[in-house]
Parts: C-alpha cells; structure tokens; sequence
C-alpha cells in the first residue's frame, strides 16, 4: 500500500524512483523505433546525432543532442544504430564511452564484406567500453507493431557477463526472449543470421522445383508430343491448365509421403543398432530438419491441386466436349447406362480427396507457431503423427481410386511409359507399407522400449535372452 505519515494534517508521499537514463546513437528507422518502444517500456531516452537540430521526427518525449554531449550524460547503455562505415568519429569519444555498455546493432549488406565483424571492430575502436552484439535480428517493424512468435527472441554476444546482463534486463523488459550466444567472437554468426534467405526453406524448395520440372516435362511428352506424333491432334492448350493440373497432385503426394519417410528410416535405424544414443546419419538429421518446410509446400501444391479442380466445369474445352456429346446422342437417339460401379468409384475418389484435403489444412494450421504454441506435445505429436499417417493414406487412396481399372489397361501405358499417378503412388505406399511393419506389436514393443532408453547391449537383457534361448 502506499506509504504516508501525518503531521499537523500534512501527508508525505515518497516520491518515484527516477527512470533510468539510455543513449542511441542515429536517429534512423531502427533507431526511432527503438527510442519509441524503450520510452513505452519506462525508460528515458537521449539521441545522439551528428545533426541534433535536422534529424527529423523523434518519439515524444526524447531527447537529441550532439553525440559528445549525448555521451556525457549519465546514460551508462548506449545502442549504436548507425552503419559500421560511420563508427570512425566514435574513436574520438573513447574517454567519454569508457566503461559503458555499447550495444551494436549494425548489419552489413552481404556475408564477408569486411575482414571482422563490425561488435569487433567497434570494441577495438573503444577499448575501455563493454561492446555486445544484440538487436540486429529485429526490424524496425518489429519494434513498432510489438513482438510476435517469429520476432521475439533477441540474441546477444559480448566478453562482459555484466554487460549482457545489462543489455538483456532492457530486452526482457521491451517484452523479447534473449538467447545468449557467448563471447564477441559469436558476433558474425550474428550478423549473418538477417542476410540468410530462407535457409530451412532451400532444401524443400530445391526438390518441389525439381519434382515439378521434371513431372512437367515428363506429362508433356506423354500427353501433348504423344497426341501429336501419333495422333496428329495439337492438344497444346491443355498445358496450362490440364497438365499443371496432373503435376501439382504428384509433387503433393510425394513432398508428404517424404515428410513421414526419415521418420520411418530413423525407426528401423534404431531397430537395427538396438539403441536411440548413436547419432542419425547427417543427411538424414537435415532431412528430418525440413520436415516442417516440406509439408507446407506439399500443402501448398495440393491447394493449387483443389483450385484448378474448381474451375474444371466453366473451362471452354470442358463446355464444348459436353455439349458435342450430348448433341451427338440427340442426333443419334442415344442414351447413357447408368454405371453404378463408376459412380461408387467416383464418389469415393471424391470423398477420400476431401477427407484428405481437410487433413491437409489441418496438419498446416497446426504447424503455425501461434497455434502450436497452445498445444500440448501430447497434442502436437497426435495431430502431425498419427493424423499425418491417415492424410497420407487418404490421399494416396484418393490416386488409387482415380486410377481405378486403368492400371492394367494397355492404353494407359503410352510409349511403354507409365502415367504420371502410378509413379507418385511409389513412394507413399512404401512408406505406409513400413509404418505398418512398425506398429506391429512386435515390432513397436521393442522400439518403444528403445526409445524408452533400452539398449540391446545392456547385460541384465542379455542375460535374460540367453534364459530364453
């Protein structure tokens, strides 16, 4: 409660404690974002500019002068959020930087472009101040509209255990998540971290693209050169949308089935070493890393997949050949059996695709951090699991109804070649072939207790299995 004496009927309420006092150097977007959030989060702010009096609007409510006087102050954290090319005038404030905190914010334009990083180069400019690396994975954007899930963590580096302690007691206070990354040696890795574009993300679109070409080109020979070269028919217009079509469904179903693979191989790999406690081949640690990636391109494909299926009745092709047939039956006084075999058959292949796609954007909602986060990993694990098994079975019964008799048709095959639905069919129904050997209960009982921490070599086990024997 709040604190007060009387005498002869006056009341003496101690006062506030005085805001701390923080200095920026550079009166830019980052640097006025900053200066905005800091004042929001209680603090006072003082700019430092080479230009005090034309440096453009400020927050309300901070200070600017020149950086000598800026420095002076009784600010003990200074940010630098000026470009490395600027730090030169910092030298000639060595004395009136001694023993404060510099945090450096900067970037450079591409990796390497100088022989140091610039928290380095700036802490042998000013040998007497305490440099960290921190802020310079955050945007000006960021700092304005308030953290997010994707721009909440703040990394820092520095020599100063005291320092960092500093700088991360103002981060956690502005509402962000430091993870500190040790000594100023770290400061490049740090700096590299904004110049990567997309790094999980080159993987999986590597092999969407790949996939994709080569499906594309593979379905064109078939179907467009084929119809020309022994049909004579010019059936070209069907590329844009008919073939793109055909190829989006089979990069889908492959990218997903390849989701689920490396966790079926790491299963038989800790089967056949007995242990979960030796490391995964490199290749199959990267591959497990870009699960995520692979499944929300697979996502995006079989979206485009449903989009192109839409527009399929209102395309002048589609209108046409139905209005050719159904005039040509007229004239010829002829009517269509009802096939209900091949309406059993459509419907079906209708309802797993739906069934399916529903998984689908399941299994994509669930993967956004904000959702996720809300989840328990019991939760988490049972939707992208075992709800990922039945999207990939329903999806890949949903192509196996769509080929239905025309597997063992001979027309199917052109040029000796199997159509483009039979070789995506390969990979998912290996990989179901094997989730289904591993939950068996033979099987899953002794990888359970694997992962549980059982190793085949322990001697109480061997022991127990020479009885048996």
């Amino acid at each position: 409660g709040q604190k007060s004496c009387c005498f002869e009927g006056c009341y003496f309420v101690p006062s506030a404690p005085e805001q701390e006092l923080l200095c920026i150097f550079g009166t830019g977007d980052f640097g006025r974002s900053l200066g905005q959030r800091l004042l929001q989060s209680g603090y006072r702010v003082v700019y430092g500019s080479r230009r005090p009096h034309s440096c453009g609007p400020l927050p309300q409510g901070a200070q600017v002068m020149s950086h000598t006087a800026a420095a002076a102050q009784s600010a003990s954290l200074v940010f630098v959020c000026i470009h490395r090319e600027h730090y030169d005038f910092l030298e000639t404030l060595a004395p009136e930087l001694k023993g404060k905190v510099l945090v450096d914010v900067s970037n450079n334009l591409k990796k390497n472009l100088y022989p140091e990083a610039n928290a380095e180069y700036l802490q042998r400019l000013i040998p007497g101040a305490h440099v960290v690396k921190a802020f310079n994975t955050l945007s000006a954007w960021a700092l304005q509209n308030g953290p997010s899930d994707a721009s909440r963590q703040v990394y820092l580096c520095g020599n100063s255990a005291e320092a960092k302690e500093a700088v991360s007691e103002v981060a956690t206070k502005l509402g962000l998540t430091v993870l500190d990354r040790g000594s100023l040696t770290a400061a490049r890795e740090l700096e590299d971290f904004p110049l990567q574009l997309f790094p999980e993300w080159r993987l999986p679109l590597r092999l969407a693209a790949s996939l994709a070409a080569a499906f594309f080109f593979y379905l064109l020979i078939r179907d467009v050169v084929y119809a020309y070269a022994e049909e004579g028919k010019d059936i070209s217009f069907r590329i844009m949308v008919s073939l793109a079509n055909k190829v989006f469904p089979i990069v889908s179903l492959i990218m997903l089935a390849l989701c689920y693979l490396p966790g079926v191989i790491a299963a038989f790999l800790q089967l056949y070493r007995g242990t979960k406690y030796k490391r995964f081949p490199d290749w199959l640690d990267r591959w497990m890393l870009c699960r995520k990636q692979l499944g929300l391109l697979a996502l995006a494909f079989a979206s485009l997949h449903v989009l192109y299926t839409l527009i399929i009745p209102i395309r002048y092709y589609v209108r046409f050949k139905i209005a050719e047939s159904t005039i040509s039956k007229i004239k010829e006084n002829k009517t269509s059996v009802f096939d209900t075999t091949l309406a059993w058959r459509a419907d079906s292949y209708y309802s797993m695709g739906i069934l399916g796609y529903a998984l689908y954007v399941l299994l994509g909602i669930t993967s956004l951090p904000s959702v996720s986060n809300a989840l328990s990993w019991r939760e988490f694990s049972f939707i992208q699991s075992k709800l990922g098994y039945l999207t990939l079975f329903f999806c890949t019964l949903h192509t196996y109804l769509y080929g239905g008799s025309r597997f063992l048709s001979p027309s199917t095959y052109k040029w000796y070649t199997p159509p483009g639905y039979i070789l995506s069919l390969v990979v998912p129904s290996v990989v179901l072939v094997l989730k289904l050997l591993i939950i068996l209960p033979c099987v899953d009982r002794t990888l359970t207790r694997i992962r549980r921490g059982w190793e085949r070599t322990d001697p109480e086990d061997d022991t127990k299995k020479s009885l048996l024997t």
